[in-house]
């Protein structure tokens, strides 16, 4: 494990390296997750292996530390990861990102674009979302007030997602897990879906294929986009089709 301070008050992040050769590639997880636990079985698949590859957690995520006095905007987390990755001596990485992990990739791109070569985002949220009460996402929890899910929304959150998301969520600190949720469905200014268009670099968009057509993908074609859909798999294309996400990934990341 290795870390790094990401925040002027020393919060530090933290991650598993894998060793290989350069160019870094670096792994961000979703919301209430974890990039060991969400990437590790395609990092080290043999049409993805032999990169130097960081399985990194968002602050308050997983093993990194959970301020609370951070507020979790996407903007902020992509500049905290920008300092850990400066930190760990990596620039031009190529990042594969799932789901809010995605949104703070765009992101970071955008603002701090000597650490990003190209981008790999895994159904990735690219617009704001509406607040839905009684789901278990970020829509879910961002219908709380950060009052009520202290003091209580977090169990409902808890029996909602499951005992799968779960297992890694318990892990995020319940004001990094509020606050990223809200963030995330209000989303930037210009949107992500904006940011990730403007950008010129290499760029792939999976989705899982039973999600049918992604809004929006003749625009981002024309922007230079690869919209790529996977086969059997749920929004946890890593997880319920390693195979083929494995091979849309090296694909992804041979792109001109």
């Amino acid at each position: 494990m290795r870390s790094a301070v990401a925040t002027t008050e020393g919060d530090r992040i933290r991650w598993v390296e894998l060793p290989g050769r350069e160019r870094a590639r670096v792994y961000v997880h979703g919301l209430g997750a974890t990039s060991p636990a969400y990437f590790t079985q395609t990092a080290v698949h043999p049409l993805l292996a032999g990169h130097r590859s960081l399985l990194i957690d968002l602050l308050g995520h997983g093993i990194s530390d959970r301020p609370t006095a951070f507020d979790y905007t996407l903007e902020a987390h992509a500049d905290a990861l920008a300092r850990a990755l400066t930190s760990a001596d990596v620039t031009g990485a190529e990042l594969i990102a799932h789901s809010m992990g995605g949104s703070v990739a765009i992101v970071l791109a955008a603002r701090h674009p000597r650490l990003v070569s190209r981008l790999v985002l895994v159904d990735a949220n690219l617009d704001p979302l509406p607040r839905r009460p009684g789901s278990g996402g970020s829509s879910g929890i961002a219908a709380y007030s950060e009052e009520e899910f202290l003091a209580g929304g977090w169990q409902e959150v808890r029996d909602r997602v499951g005992p799968h998301w779960w297992s890694t969520m318990r892990l995020t600190g319940r004001e990094a897990l509020y606050r990223s949720a809200v963030h995330l469905v209000r989303g930037t200014t210009p949107t992500m879906r904006e940011l990730l268009m403007d950008l010129e670099i290499p760029r792939t968009y999976l989705l899982p294929e039973d999600d049918g057509p992604l809004p929006g993908a003749g625009a981002l074609a024309g922007a230079g986009v690869a919209v790529v859909s996977i086969p059997d798999c749920g929004h946890n294309i890593m997880l319920d089709n390693p195979d083929a996400f494995a091979c849309a990934t090296a694909a992804a990341l041979r792109r001109e």
